[in-house]
């Protein structure tokens, strides 16, 4: 699992920065493609499972989907068996699953893709779903990952934007990631996408490593919340904040049961809440404040 790929990369965006996706025409649709892997790329399933949060809320149509014969080795990616409503047995193979679903009250499109890290031809896979992309007319291309890090559960989980995508680096104010070192599908993915020439996006939430066991809600929820800035699309979130709050009284409970731990949950804090303190987090306090607005707008419409 990739601790280090994206962590250098600017925290969140703020609201008064230039939106993600360009104006268009009136009428005009934009299309973005929002892609996750479990494994390596994926701490806590956070990634995987904000993806199908947002599948799910939107309820997205399966449109393609990427042989699996072709890139897993099923002995290190085993399938499982399951059973069905009627009680028989199926095999579930590792996949690749393409939907896509159109972002209420928008002009957004969005192409999801899930499925596991492949094991196998890395180049052909990646080239394969960017055939994809082009036939779904795909203008964005977010990548979303989850790495694990030294932050502590009880602050806001952080998350990185980076772009290698120049004028959108510039006109969103982002950085370009300085990590060097192995990296998963999401950076190969990353890559070919911008030698297609389609702007790329990176996100990374950081999760405590202390608690990297799947699920992750409270950095699922940062991970949405990033993507919702992104696409100006607001999101309907509070069943899975009630959740991130019920798992973060769950890890101060633990916590409390071992003085080790607490006490680095302590050195995490302070040294968080000292690195946060010269933004006094006033552009965070303004983000959220906007969310509120579009929420609000939504819920009257």
């Amino acid at each position: 699992m990739n601790s280090f790929e994206g962590a250098t990369a600017e925290e969140g965006a703020g609201p008064e920065r230039e939106r993600f996706l360009q104006p268009v025409a009136d009428g005009q649709r934009v299309t973005v493609m929002l892609a996750a892997f479990e494994g390596w790329n994926d701490a806590g399933e956070a990634a995987s499972d904000s993806l199908r949060y947002l599948n799910k809320l939107w309820g997205g149509k399966k449109v393609a989907s990427i042989d699996a014969d072709e890139y897993y080795d099923f002995q290190f990616t085993r399938p499982t068996v399951r059973r069905n409503a009627a009680g028989e047995r199926k095999i579930k193979w590792p996949s690749t699953r393409i939907y896509k679903a159109s972002a209420p009250n928008s002009n957004v499109d969005v192409i999801f893709v899930q499925g596991t890290e492949p094991s196998y031809k890395w180049r052909a896979y990646t080239a394969e779903l960017l055939v994809h992309a082009e036939a779904l007319h795909v203008d964005y291309v977010v990548l979303v990952g989850a790495l694990l890090a030294d932050v502590p559960h009880s602050r806001p989980i952080p998350v990185s934007t980076s772009s290698d995508d120049a004028p959108l680096r510039e006109r969103m104010d982002l950085e370009a990631s300085q990590y060097e070192g192995p990296v998963g599908i999401v950076g190969v993915l990353s890559e070919v996408s911008l030698l297609a020439g389609i702007p790329t996006v990176s996100l990374w939430a950081a999760v405590p490593h202390y608690v990297a066991q799947a699920p992750s809600p409270k950095a699922q929820l940062a991970l949405l919340h990033r993507i919702e800035e992104l696409i100006q699309v607001p999101l309907d979130t509070h069943e899975l904040a009630e959740e991130a709050e019920a798992w973060e009284r769950g890890v101060d409970e633990l916590a409390t049961e071992d003085p080790e731990i607490a006490a680095y949950v302590r050195q995490l804090e302070e040294a968080k809440d000292t690195a946060d303190l010269p933004e006094a987090s006033g552009e965070s306090i303004a983000r959220e404040f906007e969310r509120y607005l579009k929420r609000r707008g939504q819920d009257r419409g």
